[in-house]
C-alpha cells in the first residue's frame, strides 16, 4: 500500500513538494538492511580467512540495491514539475512535457515524445484495488437502502429514492490510485503554464550503481581466487 505524503497543495514557485512513496517498501527495506548489517558484522567479527572480505563484498553489493528498490523510490511534485526518483534514475518532467499518467498493472508517466517512465514509488496493488472496490460497493448499497427508506444521506439530508450519496472524500480508491489521481489534477491545473516549460532530464544514480558495481567486482575477484 502506498500513502501520499504532502504537507499542503503547492501554490507558488518554490513551494514544498508533495511527496509520494511506499511506507511498506520503506519498512521492508529497513528490515532487510538491518538483517544484512547483522549478518555482515557477525561475519566480520567471528569470520576467518576470506570470510570477512566476502562479508564486506556482499554488504557493499547488497546494501545499495536494497536501498535502491525499497527506500529510494519517491515521486516529488510541485507547481512546476514532477521528479521521479526510481532505483537507478532520476527523471524530471515539467508539467508542460507530461502527456499522461497511466494506471494499469503499473503506474507510469508518459512524456510528449511517448517515452514511458515507471513510477516505482507507487506500486499497483490489485488486492488493494479489489478491497477498495468492495468497500465502495458496500457503501453505495448502504446509501441506496437509506435513500429507498427515506433515511438521512451522507451530509445529513434526506435520502433520494434509488440514488447513492457520495461521501465528502469521493469514491473509495486504492492509495496508489488516489496518488495518481492527485498527480493528474496537478498536471491539469498547470498544463500550458509558462513556468512548466522546459525539457525532460534523466540522470543516472551513480551513487547507487558505483558501490553495487564495486561490490560485484570484489565478489568476482574473491570467487576467482577461491
Amino acid at each position: 500500500m502506498t500513502t501520499p505524503q504532502h504537507p499542503s497543495p503547492p501554490s507558488a514557485p518554490g513551494s514544498r513538494d508533495r511527496i509520494y512513496r511506499s511506507p511498506a517498501g520503506v519498512v521492508g527495506g529497513v528490515l532487510l538492511l538491518a538483517l544484512v548489517a547483522w549478518l555482515g558484522i557477525d561475519a566480520l567479527v567471528v569470520g576467518e580467512g576470506r570470510t570477512p572480505w566476502t562479508a564486506v563484498a556482499v554488504m557493499l553489493f547488497l546494501t545499495p540495491l536494497i536501498v535502491a528498490y525499497t527506500v529510494r523510490p519517491a515521486v516529488f511534485a510541485d507547481d512546476e514539475r514532477m521528479r521521479v526518483r526510481n532505483p537507478f534514475r532520476v527523471i524530471v518532467l515539467p508539467w508542460g512535457r507530461v502527456a499522461s499518467l497511466r494506471s494499469g498493472y503499473t503506474n507510469e508517466v508518459v512524456d510528449e515524445d511517448g517515452t514511458k517512465y515507471q513510477l516505482w514509488a507507487l506500486p499497483v496493488s490489485l488486492r488493494a484495488r479489489n478491497k477498495a472496490a468492495r468497500q465502495e460497493a458496500r457503501r453505495t448499497a448502504g446509501e441506496n437502502r437509506e435513500g429507498t427508506t427515506g433515511g438521512r444521506g451522507a451530509y445529513g439530508g434526506r435520502g433520494v429514492r434509488g440514488t447513492g450519496v457520495a461521501t465528502a472524500d469521493g469514491p473509495r480508491r486504492a492509495e496508489s490510485d488516489r496518488a495518481v489521481d492527485e498527480l493528474r489534477q496537478l498536471m491539469a491545473a498547470h498544463e500550458g503554464a509558462p513556468e512548466t516549460s522546459g525539457g525532460v532530464t534523466v540522470r543516472w544514480a551513480y551513487e547507487v550503481i558505483a558501490p553495487a558495481a564495486a561490490g560485484a567486482v570484489l565478489l568476482a575477484v574473491l570467487f576467482t581466487l577461491g
